[in-house]
């Protein structure tokens, strides 16, 4: 799976070492390079894909660590709503409980699709020809409208298909209603405040998410590892026909798979850190928000008794959504 991720690397470093081994061979010219220095290059390449690893990992834990936070202060908001309210539990009250739940579940609709637009600097892969999950594509497809209309009525969605910031303005939403809760007594002052402290961490949630989104790891680390890495391969064919021709038999076939596989090797770690920079894309490496938005949708629709309640995202070819 791996090999057929990053095969066009191998690809080319085979063809490209074949190339100057042959060269070598055909024309005779001394064009070898002491392995010495292209080694110390390689060393400070190492180092900076290292760091360049490190930032893209700390990225992607940090949005996995964000969702993880968002399951489980949506499992407590839904079950404050549902066991805090004053009264029986009248009709109206289940009313009012399962429209807070719905909307916030619409919350979570929005914001996965907001993270999942395609920023410039994102790589170009399209959502909805992802082979290896064909039943999230297949979801991805039917958009925003359709997920998010399961949950609100279409004339509040209508309100805030005009503003900039869908997640943002339902949580506002939610703000006023446990407002209006306290203002006909069915929570109490401390309980209000309590509720809009969850709403606070939701918006904190989502604040932590949008950084990680519409800040890209800097170029100056992300770039200039790739462009350190083409200057380092393309030396490693010159510095290995210099340690490999002390067998006149054996050198051309040496230098050639060596060659291909120290670049291979190298522009794979590169490419591990270059996918790994940006969750949110959907992407084969990215954090499963899908799947996550998914399970909370599970859980909070079993805890208000709805029906038709949808499956997990399996896990398909080894990823999940």
């Amino acid at each position: 799976m791996t090999l057929r991720w990053s095969r066009k690397s191998l690809f080319y470093g085979l063809i490209y070492a074949s190339s100057v081994t042959l060269i070598y061979e055909l024309t005779d010219l001394e064009f070898t390079l002491p392995w010495e220095p292209i080694s110390v290059i390689g060393i400070a390449v190492a180092f900076y894909l290292g760091f360049k690893n490190n930032s893209s990992y700390d990225r992607t834990w940090e949005a996995r660590k964000i969702w993880g936070a968002i399951v489980n202060d949506s499992r407590t908001f839904a079950t404050a709503i549902l066991t805090l309210l004053k009264s029986n539990p009248t009709e109206e009250v289940v009313k009012t409980q399962k429209e807070l739940v719905r909307r916030h579940l619409a919350w979570l609709v929005a914001l996965k699709f907001v993270l999942r637009k395609k920023r410039t600097w994102e790589h170009d892969e399209d959502p909805t020809k992802l082979g290896f999950a064909p039943l999230f594509c297949e979801d991805f497809k039917e958009g925003l409208d359709r997920e998010i209309l399961q949950y609100i009525s279409a004339d509040e969605y209508a309100v805030y298909k005009t503003k900039s910031n869908i997640p943002s303005q339902l949580l506002k939403k939610q703000a006023v209603s446990i407002q209006t809760l306290e203002a006909v007594g069915l929570i109490s002052d401390f309980k209000q405040v309590w509720l809009h402290q969850i709403i606070g961490k939701l918006y904190d949630n989502q604040g932590m998410c949008e950084r990680i989104k519409n800040f890209p790891l800097p170029r100056q680390y992300a770039s200039t590892a790739l462009w350190m890495n083409y200057v380092f391969c393309a030396l490693i064919p010159f510095g290995l026909l210099n340690i490999f021709e002390t067998s006149s038999v054996l050198h051309i076939w040496l230098t050639i798979p060596f060659s291909g596989l120290i670049i291979w090797v190298f522009f794979l770690m590169d490419r591990i850190g270059d996918y790994s920079e940006n969750p949110f894309e959907a992407a084969y490496n990215d954090v499963p928000i899908s799947s996550i938005t998914r399970a909370i949708e599970i859980d909070l629709r079993e805890m208000i008794g709805d029906e038709q309640i949808p499956e997990p995202y399996p896990v398909e070819n080894g990823f999940l959504m």
